[in-house]
């Protein structure tokens, strides 16, 4: 499993909303300004948010984006599960797809299914304001 750049954006790009929002919406360009990241690129990654229900936009004059819930209510794992599509570490255990044929004697699906069970269970347990605090802490090394 390789998590692509737009599930590692849409991280970074709801810490920062979480940083910057006060009362009002923040303008998807001065996201893209503050994470260095293309305001069209980032478009996609909002559409993805906005559809999981996990920001809201707002169009016209004082328009953009902010969250719906606080940053310790969106887990890691929601975000990428929507980003992504699938976690999963082979294709036999994506929801949706046919069962293997060879399940019922695979000697490996075992291995597979705690490798699955490991991942949403780890990503389950951050959420958005996790790592806003683990950045914060990350200041103090001093050389």
């Amino acid at each position: 499993m390789m998590i692509s750049t737009k599930g590692r954006y849409a991280l970074r790009v709801l810490i920062d909303m979480a940083e910057n929002q006060k009362d009002g919406y923040l303008p998807l360009k001065e996201i893209a300004v503050r994470q260095e990241i293309s305001e069209k690129y980032l478009e996609s990654i909002i559409k993805i948010l906005v559809k999981g229900q996990i920001v809201t936009a707002l169009r016209g004059k004082g328009g953009g984006y902010r969250l719906n819930k606080s940053p310790s209510q969106i887990s890691v794992e929601q975000i990428l599960i929507l980003t992504e599509g699938t976690l999963a570490p082979v294709s036999c255990l994506e929801k949706g797809n046919p069962s293997c044929q060879k399940m019922s004697v695979c000697r490996t699906l075992s291995l597979w299914q705690g490798l699955d069970r490991a991942i949403h269970e780890y990503l389950a347990k951050y959420s958005i304001q996790d790592l806003m605090t683990q950045a914060e802490d990350g200041y103090d090394y001093v050389i």
